[in-house]
């Protein structure tokens, strides 16, 4: 007789999770939920939790504080206004445990709100209370995860977005901790679960839906569509096929894509959305299509790639390296510092386009020290000021611009 195929209790399938060497997903439970108070009971019972940690009046307090900052740490009034944010619940009923089980750790944080109200506070008003909220409600996908790796972990952080999709078909190897931010220890795992861990270690109220096989012609639509279409595209995959052919679709599709290379901060933007009839890579491939790129050998494909980064605007560096591939070396070069920075230009890039800024389509280059000597400030030293004496003028207030958004500040 076969054995009954009895169904998991949930805290066995929580204790599976742990075990799961590819999971990704913090599960959030709320402390006056019976069930789950019952799943937080067993988490801490069963010793699945290694690790219980709890900082959650911390976050009240400084919640506190950043709505009104002119009260110090022990100003009585802070108190009042700990109880405002409270609401009449008891601290140890406030807020959400999130259980991570690649660490096998519970921790406590704010509700999704006050969360990312504070998680994002020192971001204004370079990025004010309005456009955050806007920002959280946007899809963003990302294929390709070493620089993109950087641009999701770090759009993540900015809190530029609140729905991923990412994409990769490729575990971490040894030679990819030249640039990609892992450990030893993660060794032979999905980039894809790495970056969704990464990413929910920031925020665990994201939403992000992850492609370890990446994308080809049977899920390019429900990467691009699905629940919605995406409103901005990053894209870092090596495959010349699916750089064109995510293009195409994202194109008939009016979805605006950015890309960074990893040489001389090379910056794409294609505003598909703007411009439903501008040619892919800005025409710089002419009329080739995806298909007539599929299977092609390497050495065949050199002649695009040349083509499409502009061989006369490369690094000597990388333009030394190409007829190399596959004979010296295993593949194009990278760096951590062009990983970091390509994850910096593209969260700019994406964050201006998403909140509706003047953002052409076109192309650009963030490689300062790249530039001419005369473009640097105090190559020679400044002379030292001379003496001089108070104007009057200084003991006054400044002239400040207006509040960049004032129904954005939060004012209980």
């Amino acid at each position: 007789m076969a054995p009954l195929d009895l169904p998991r209790s949930p805290i066995e399938e929580l204790g599976e999770e742990a075990l799961n060497d590819r999971a990704w997903r913090p599960r959030l439970f709320d402390a006056t939920d019976e069930e789950d108070a019952g799943l937080l009971r067993a988490i801490r019972d069963t010793g699945l939790a290694r690790r219980v940690h709890d900082r959650l009046e911390d976050q009240v307090r400084q919640l506190a504080r950043t709505r009104h900052p002119q009260v110090g740490a022990e100003d009585p009034r802070l108190t009042r206004y700990i109880e405002e944010i409270l609401d009449g619940r008891n601290m140890a009923d406030y807020g959400r445990w999130v259980w991570f089980p690649w660490l096998a750790e519970l921790t406590r944080i704010l509700p999704r709100e006050e969360f990312r109200e504070l998680r994002t506070d020192r971001n204004r008003y370079k990025i004010t209370f309005d456009e955050q909220l806007a920002l959280s409600g946007r899809r963003i996908g990302v294929i390709g995860l070493s620089v993109g790796n950087a641009a999701a972990v770090t759009l993540a952080q900015e809190g530029v977005g609140g729905s991923f999709r990412i994409a990769d078909f490729d575990r971490i190897e040894l030679s990819n901790l030249n640039r990609l931010r892992a450990g030893v220890h993660q060794l032979g795992l999905d980039k894809t679960v790495l970056t969704a861990r990464q990413m929910a270690e920031i925020d665990p109220y994201l939403d992000i839906t992850v492609h370890p096989h990446g994308i080809g012609p049977d899920n390019l639509d429900e990467f691009l569509l699905h629940g919605g279409p995406l409103d901005l595209l990053v894209e870092e995959c090596d495959d010349l096929y699916v750089k064109v052919a995510v293009r195409e679709r994202a194109r008939s599709c009016g979805i605006p894509v950015v890309m960074e290379t990893n040489d001389r901060g090379m910056l794409d933007i294609e505003r598909f959305d703007l411009d439903p009839d501008r040619p892919i890579f800005h025409g710089l491939l002419g009329n080739v299509r995806a298909e007539d790129l599929r299977g092609l050998p390497p050495k065949d494909k050199v002649p695009f790639v040349l083509a499409l980064l502009d061989e006369r605007q490369l690094s000597t560096r990388m333009a030394a390296s190409l007829p190399e591939i596959e004979q010296t070396i295993s593949s194009w070069p990278q760096l951590a510092s062009g990983a970091a920075l390509g994850g910096a230009v593209v969260t700019d890039a994406s964050r201006r386009i998403l909140l509706g800024e003047e953002v052409a389509s076109g192309r650009l280059y963030v490689d300062p020290l790249n530039e001419s000597r005369d473009r640097f400030l105090y190559g020679e030293p400044a002379p030292a000021p001379q003496p001089f004496d108070v104007a009057p003028e200084a003991g006054t207030g400044p002239s400040l611009p207006d509040e960049p958004s004032a129904t954005g500040i939060h004012h209980p």
